[in-house]
């Protein structure tokens, strides 16, 4: 049973419904003020999970490649375009800074390193810990991006759970195939997607996070190449 994907996506839709009923008390301040302090949230768990990271080379060259993949897609346009058509009319997407922080919240939400490997774990242990821990933060950060957003808020519980039953559903055929040094460097990568997302949040500048999501992908496979392959020849 996937409690934790569950929990998870019901905190987002809980926090965006009470943010879209209570948001109009915010001020203006009070909610970029919080908008501010989720950023630096986001880029603390960032770094808590680029830290883990094992194999540095590894994961960087995964960050490059994935986001490469991404900008050739045009993945952050497509996903913007995409979501934009699907909740045409609970967003004004001709607002780019509107449309920029409706992508950067689906990352955030849908992509993190965090959710996926929480998803994974869920699956194959039974441990809902990682998911349940999140949900918290979500259903708070979810409540005051609803005071922006609107009622679309509520609706990224959908994506959400449709990208992260994935990994819950096929954690026994994953998970057995990895190792602790990979599992590391997933987390490093997540947190790489973390904190261009909190760069976005802080407006600090425009990082292509969804562009990133390929690297999520990629990390896994290439930190066995590196471990299993590329390091002893290196090493000698």
């Amino acid at each position: 049973m996937p409690v934790g994907v569950i929990v998870d996506a019901s905190a987002v839709a809980l926090g965006g419904i009470i943010g879209c009923l209570i948001g109009g008390k915010f001020k203006e301040e009070f909610k970029e003020k919080m908008n501010l302090v989720f950023g630096i949230c986001a880029m603390c768990m960032g770094i808590s999970g680029v830290i883990l990271v094992e194999n540095l080379p590894a994961v960087v060259f995964s960050v490059v490649v994935g986001t490469a993949i991404g900008l050739a897609l045009k993945l952050g346009k497509r996903i913007t375009n995409g979501f934009g058509k699907l909740f045409s009319g609970m967003i004004d997407t001709k607002d780019e800074e509107m449309r920029s922080f409706f992508l950067t919240v689906l990352v955030l939400f849908c992509a993190g390193g965090t959710g996926i490997y929480g998803a994974l774990d869920s699956g194959m242990t039974g441990n809902h810990t990682i998911l349940l821990a999140k949900a918290i933060m979500d259903f708070f950060t979810a409540m005051i991006f609803a005071a922006t957003l609107g009622k679309i808020m509520a609706f990224v519980a959908i994506p959400q759970f449709v990208i992260l039953i994935p990994f819950f559903l096929l954690a026994k055929v994953i998970l057995p195939l990895t190792t602790p040094s990979m599992i590391n460097d997933f987390k490093a990568c997540g947190g790489f997607l973390l904190m261009a997302t909190s760069l976005r949040m802080l407006k600090l500048k425009d990082a292509p996070a969804a562009d990133m999501i390929p690297a999520m992908a990629v990390v896994m496979p290439v930190s066995f190449a590196w471990t299993q392959w590329i390091l002893p020849l290196i090493m000698g």
